[in-house]
């Protein structure tokens, strides 16, 4: 695989983490809090962030699929890459002027049956186009794409601060630009109609399973991704909550101090990016990686929850960056490697991506019972998504096909 193709993939791929990060990090809990206050910003948060994961929750596997079978002219992927970005965006326009939460709900649940059409057929291509003996470095490479897409929607939304539709749809711009040249440079393979697998009831249900009793190491790799994006949705969901109430920020200072943490955090985690990445393909060990890189995550989250003062957030980003890089070097790289079938890749990373959804309705189901539990501490919730963190680490090691 040449460095061109490499340097469009990642770049298209950083474009669609922009889209999912930007409003998740800032732009959806201040649009919420605009509209109902910070007494009930996070219940009204909780419910559009929960409802739009479930979203994804189904979205990823069931375009996936319908990936794996268009037999469209242009490919496979292309169709659904393009109509993603557009279905995407539109929903994200719509919360930007949205005057009430139902419609900011809509919105959010329309944005994320887009980004997650288009998601779906960006995570096939990995399998589809890189080679075993590559995976290691392009999963590095991939792994730089998030701390790139937080950098770059948190100054994107600093840049447009005040202005609710600039917030919103800038990223959409910058991203969906280097989309739409990845997707019109994929050398897309086209699938022949007669190799169309036969459609049924039961087939769509099997959309969302893969059997763990026939794929074990798939299951635990699942339940790892699921438990460590977790500990990351506790973070990034009431990250400006947290700085407003628990280290005392004013609100208009929210956007700058989480553009200057998740610089910080990126910085870090490009470095342990590329280099565990390397790593990881010159050793042909995944696991070792994946465990450390949860224990370093889930010491971030304790520390961030000790921290009073916003130093004290910026080390707890630090580490956190540390962590959060290595595991994304090398987490992708392993998941492809216990996929079980390569000819329904999109299928099978579509059900590996409700690890990476589900979580984010998940973590603010779970979050006001803590917070409620705890009089409101926002250091208590951080600690139990340290937990969190740990039990990926865990969860990993049972995996035997890979080292």
């Amino acid at each position: 695989m040449g460095w061109r193709f490499l340097l469009l993939y990642a770049l298209a791929y950083m474009s669609t983490s922009l889209l999912f990060l930007a409003p998740l990090l800032v732009s959806l809990a201040l649009k919420v809090n605009s509209l109902v206050g910070l007494d009930e910003a996070p219940d009204s948060l909780a419910l559009v962030a929960g409802v739009g994961a479930a979203i994804a929750v189904v979205a990823n596997p069931f375009f996936g699929t319908l990936s794996d079978r268009t037999t469209s002219r242009i490919g496979r992927r292309r169709p659904w890459i393009v109509g993603g970005l557009l279905v995407g965006s539109a929903g994200v326009v719509a919360v930007a002027l949205a005057s009430s939460i139902p419609v900011v709900l809509l919105g959010w649940c329309v944005a994320q049956l887009g980004f997650n059409a288009l998601l779906a057929a960006m995570a096939a291509v990995l399998p589809d186009r890189v080679p075993v003996s590559q995976r290691g470095v392009v999963s590095g490479v991939l792994g730089m794409c998030l701390p790139v897409a937080s950098v770059t929607g948190t100054f994107l939304v600093r840049l447009f601060n005040g202005d609710m539709l600039g917030m919103f749809l800038a990223p959409c711009v910058v991203g969906g630009f280097f989309i739409l040249l990845f997707a019109a440079s994929l050398p897309d393979r086209r699938l022949d109609p007669a190799d169309r697998p036969a459609w049924s009831v039961r087939q769509l249900v099997m959309t969302f399973w893969v059997s763990p009793r026939r794929s074990p190491e798939f299951a635990w790799v699942f339940v790892s991704r699921f438990a460590f994006v977790l500990a990351f949705a506790f973070l990034t969901t009431y990250q400006a909550y947290y700085l407003l109430d628990h280290v005392g920020s004013r609100e208009a200072a929210v956007p700058h101090q989480i553009f200057i943490g998740t610089l910080v955090q990126s910085g870090v985690l490009v470095a342990a990016s590329l280099s565990a990445g390397k790593l990881s393909d010159r050793s042909g060990r995944r696991k070792v990686f994946v465990v450390t890189a949860s224990g370093i995550y889930a010491l971030a989250l304790f520390l961030l929850a000790a921290a009073s003062s916003y130093n004290g957030y910026l080390v707890g980003m630090a580490v956190g960056g540390l962590g959060f890089g290595m595991y994304m070097a090398v987490d992708l790289a392993l998941a492809v490697d216990v996929l079980p079938d390569p000819h329904t890749a999109a299928k099978d990373l579509g059900v590996l991506n409700i690890a990476g959804a589900l979580p984010s309705a998940v973590a603010p189901a779970i979050a006001p019972s803590v917070l409620a539990l705890s009089d409101g501490s926002y250091a208590v919730l951080y600690a139990v998504a340290g937990v969190s963190a740990v039990g990926a680490a865990l969860a990993i090691l049972p995996v035997r096909r890979v080292r």
